[in-house]
């Protein structure tokens, strides 16, 4: 069994720790400039994933810089269609000029969060990704039903698990209100990575750049998966 193991990236302006985050990842899903990043930056994140041959990916958010996308804000269904296909638009614009091409689209933050439960924002998340691409896959929570509106789309999907991040009973990702939000030792995040791959579940596996320690844990976590 193969497992790809992304990295949410060009959301923080240090060439450094994305350019140690790249050597361990098989995937890149990068801002698209909503939430975080500008132009140089998306330009600077693709180039170093074309060259270590790391997959490129969009990663659409709610326009909004202020809280990092990681606050629901209300938009119509038309709205979240427009901005993401407006995102992926503007990465893709770049990624073709530096010779690359974007291979899939993974929301950001709650934009992702609200997709999970609220079957009308997973909806437009996918019609906008399909006004750019209707072949390109999309990441989301695996085994949630996100899923299930892309696949009733005839969007090809991604099961995706966090190696980062708890779960609640129900299969939720805990709220980053929380103080036990996050995994940050890298033992522990590579024993979850192993357990989510085995359950058969998911495709891909995330570690986000932000956490603390993402180099560590993103190193552990692929050496476990290799070892598995």
């Amino acid at each position: 069994m193969t497992m790809d193991l992304n990295c949410d990236m060009g959301e923080l302006d240090d060439a450094g720790h994305e350019a140690a985050l790249m050597e361990h990842i098989t995937s890149a899903n990068i801002a698209c400039g909503a939430h975080a990043g500008d132009d140089a930056i998306m330009e600077r994140t693709a180039r170093m994933a074309i060259d270590r041959g790391v997959r490129i990916g969009a990663h659409p958010s709610y326009p909004d810089r202020a809280n990092f996308g990681r606050v629901e804000i209300p938009m119509t269904p038309a709205e979240i269609e427009q901005t993401v296909f407006e995102q992926i638009q503007r990465l893709d614009a770049i990624v073709q000029r530096l010779g690359g091409r974007i291979v899939h689209v993974k929301p950001h933050g709650a934009l992702y969060n609200v997709a999970v439960r609220n079957t009308e924002v997973a909806r437009a998340i996918g019609q906008g990704v399909a006004r750019w691409n209707s072949h390109t896959p999309i990441f989301g929570l695996a085994a949630s039903p996100m899923l299930d509106v892309w696949r009733s789309m005839d969007m090809p999907v991604a099961g995706e698990a966090f190696a980062d991040r708890r779960y609640e009973p129900d299969g939720s990702l805990r709220s980053r209100k929380f103080p036990d939000a996050l995994i940050t030792d890298p033992a522990q995040a590579a024993a979850q990575a192993v357990r989510l791959a085995r359950e058969g579940n998911a495709q891909t596996i995330c570690v986000h750049g932000d956490t603390p320690g993402s180099v560590e844990i993103l190193k552990a976590c692929r050496e476990a998966l290799r070892t598995a």
